[in-house]
């Protein structure tokens, strides 16, 4: 293992220089250079950031990137383990946290068996990280209980793109392309918000005289570019998607060669269409019938055109279906494979693409292998140098592992990379089966909501100590230096797995001393798998600055458009499927007559571990907030700024109220940046996407009152 003396002695000094690095934040991953400047405040150091040169950001940076480093150099940072003692952190050498780890890990093992020990994961840890954890939990710890907080993300474009595609890459073709697109539509996203670096695009498209289309049930910095936006219940995107289906069919839009030689099942989709109502569509989602038309026919008759799906889509008990009805409409006009044409599911965490493809979700190992077909398990044990036999079998959902450690099945859990008690559904559950357990571990930079329930926390380094590759939304593998040393005793994630695992008596199969080897047993584990990145190497990542995957070889160039000439099933083709509405899990009544989503603001990240961290950031939204339309506030006696409660069927959060006129009447909106009493997850539903497992975090029935003292 690299000592930290000899970790100490390749990292560039701080504040020498420029530092170029990556932001940790969004799944855009925009490169930009820290340099510390002249500090007014004595001998502390005062760091200023800015873009550099970039292929996917084009040298942009937003607030969270040009801030991120306050957070790295935070007095909050965790510096050295912490045991809880007589229910107090105390502090304790590494040696003894791995004799901690080892001795309560193998008590659980003995007592209940490897399956009682689960491992959660994050989707912003780097690639050779989330390998290494998939690794390690089935190789070290041989458990089936591993999934990541990138279920709550991605997996429902994930699945639909599989099964759409016969692959899953966050975009089918570059960011480049968007200002070539006649017609975008913009389906629960938020790009000026979520990733505002990438507007330009967009703004440039315009420029080219696009048609932008945005569906979305507020009215946001994104729908502001919109020439139309459709204000839709939430809900009911995948009934949306069929009124402009039938559109496009009905008005000859469809491309019939494109649909012949290309796709399956399309009769079957044009039945199911025929068969549609427009004015009962418009009744349900509260579009009207016009601007549905309006929509379909600028999608249709564009030459070009780009869908884009995220989590205002994706998060639904039907989230999986309604993600797979817009790729019909893409199928329907033919608008994939060519310049200027594709999909969009615009990853949220920063390594979210790369954290899903190589062995963190239940169901699979690296290269988006899966973890029940035989030849891929025999293919990574061999890899891996083990008895395909040894290795466990599926495990389940992030979500459905909360439920495990309610149960009692789960007794012990590793928690790296991730908040769950904020980013889960149901939070007031997930709290309290997390503080049942036998034993807790948690890898964090801060003393997160989670990390404050453990016995054992262990300090990780941050985005500007940590190299690894990551892979943002286009499916770009891109290499982030290191260009700091790490504070105090904290180490890398990486470092930690293989450390741990020797400690278990597993060494032997992590003697990993950097993350370049870790990435290239990553290579092979990958080769000739969906997601192959055997053809990637550092040193073309330092040359390339990004290589696309797939790319099965080192002199492949890297597929930066896909779908060309055929798709990834075994048939070459792409696959329609009919779509029914189905209705959300909840519906507003008496007792809660309002619908609650949730979503992001420009200043925060995830669960705000970070950016709360963050002067800069904290500034601009100091506390969380709920939106609500005018007349509805006056309905429940709400005054703008007032301190309200809101309460569903779990539970029961307190914000701030904001009357705005940008969100509908019948719902309101409340990030999800804050734990406590703040935690919107105390609200959410936590019903699941039968096929993806997505919980259904954008619709929950609420009500909504003042607070404290204006009750009286």
């Amino acid at each position: 293992m690299e000592t930290g003396t000899e970790r100490k002695e390749r990292m560039p000094a701080a504040g020498i220089g420029n530092m170029l690095t990556q932001c940790p934040y969004c799944s855009v991953q925009c490169k930009m250079t820290v340099e510390e400047v002249a500090s007014l405040y004595g001998s502390r150091k005062v760091y200023r950031a800015e873009g550099a040169p970039n292929a996917a950001s084009e040298g942009r940076l937003c607030v969270k990137g040009k801030n991120a480093h306050q957070h790295a150099v935070s007095r909050e940072r965790l510096r050295e383990p912490l045991l809880k003692s007589d229910g107090e952190f105390v502090r304790i050498t590494w040696e003894e946290a791995y004799r901690v780890l080892k001795e309560r890990l193998s008590a659980v093992r003995r007592t209940y068996g490897n399956d009682a020990v689960g491992v959660y994961g994050g989707g912003s840890l780097t690639n050779e990280s989330a390998y290494l954890l998939g690794k390690f939990a089935r190789v070290a710890l041989r458990t089936r209980y591993i999934d990541y907080n990138g279920r709550f993300c991605m997996s429902a474009a994930a699945s639909a793109g599989v099964k759409t595609f016969g692959i899953d890459r966050g975009l089918t073709n570059r960011l480049s392309e968007i200002p070539q697109a006649e017609c975008l539509i913009l389906a629960g996203t938020n790009i000026a918000e979520c990733q505002p670096t990438l507007m330009p695009y967009f703004t440039k498209a315009k420029e080219n005289g696009a048609y932008i289309v945005v569906v979305d049930p507020r009215a946001t910095g994104t729908s502001a570019l919109a020439d139309l936006h459709l204000q839709v219940r939430p809900g009911t995107d995948a009934a949306l998607a069929n009124g402009l289906l039938k559109v496009i069919l009905a008005e000859g839009l469809a491309d019939e060669a494109f649909i012949r030689e290309r796709t399956t099942g399309f009769q079957e989709l044009r039945e199911h269409a025929e068969k549609l109502d427009l004015e009962q569509i418009a009744a349900l989602t509260g579009v009207a019938v016009a601007d549905i038309r309006r929509a379909a026919v600028a999608y249709g008759r564009a030459r070009t055109g780009m869908i884009f799906t995220a989590r205002g889509v994706e998060q639904h008990s039907d989230g999986h279906m309604a993600v797979r009805n817009f790729l019909n409409l893409i199928l329907a006009t033919g608008k994939i494979g060519r310049e200027g044409c594709g999909y969009g599911a615009v990853t949220g965490q920063g390594n979210g693409q790369g954290g899903r493809e190589h062995g963190q979700k239940a169901d699979q190992l690296p290269g988006y292998r899966l973890i029940e077909n035989p030849r891929d398990r025999e293919y990574v044990a061999g890899v891996w140098g083990i008895d395909p036999a040894d290795l466990p079998g599926k495990g389940v959902s992030a979500y459905e592992m909360m439920e495990l450690v309610r149960d009692k099945q789960i007794r012990a859990l590793l928690i790296m990379g991730s908040n769950p008690i904020v980013s889960n559904p149901n939070a007031d559950m997930v709290e309290e089966g997390l503080a049942g357990l036998d034993f807790l571990a948690v890898a964090d930079m801060f003393l997160s909501e989670t990390a404050k329930l453990a016995d054992l926390v262990l300090p990780v380094t941050s985005y500007m100590e940590n190299a690894g590759t990551m892979t943002n939304l286009e499916g770009r593998v891109l290499l982030r230096e290191a260009v700091r040393p790490a504070p105090g005793e904290a180490r890398h994630d990486w470092r930690i797995l293989c450390e741990l695992a020797d400690a278990l008596g597993c060494g032997d199969k992590f003697t990993f001393h950097g993350p370049e080897q870790i990435f290239d047993e990553l290579r092979e584990a990958s080769r000739g798998g969906a997601a192959d990145y055997y053809g990637i190497t550092y040193e073309r990542l330092r040359r390339e600055e990004g290589v696309y995957w797939p790319c099965p070889s080192p002199d492949h160039p890297g597929t930066k458009r896909l779908f060309e000439q055929s798709f990834a099933h075994e048939d070459g083709r792409a696959a329609f499927a009919v779509v029914n509405h189905r209705p959300p899990e909840e519906e507003a009544d008496r007792e809660y007559p309002l619908l609650m989503t949730n979503g992001r603001l420009l200043a925060h990240y995830l669960t705000g571990v970070q950016t709360r961290r963050s002067p800069a950031l904290t500034a601009r939204e100091i506390e969380n907030v709920m939106e609500i339309h005018p007349r509805t506030a006056r309905k429940h006696r709400i005054a703008d700024g007032m301190l309200v409660q809101v309460t569903s069927r779990r539970g029961a959060v307190i914000v701030r109220s904001r009357v705005t006129g940008d969100v509908r009447e019948d719902t309101v909106f409340i990030p999800m940046h804050w734990g406590g009493v703040q935690n919107v997850n105390r609200l959410t539903n936590p019903a699941l996407d039968p096929i993806c497992r997505m919980p259904d975090f954008k619709v929950s029935a609420v009500r909504v009152e003042p607070y404290g003292p204006a009750l009286r």
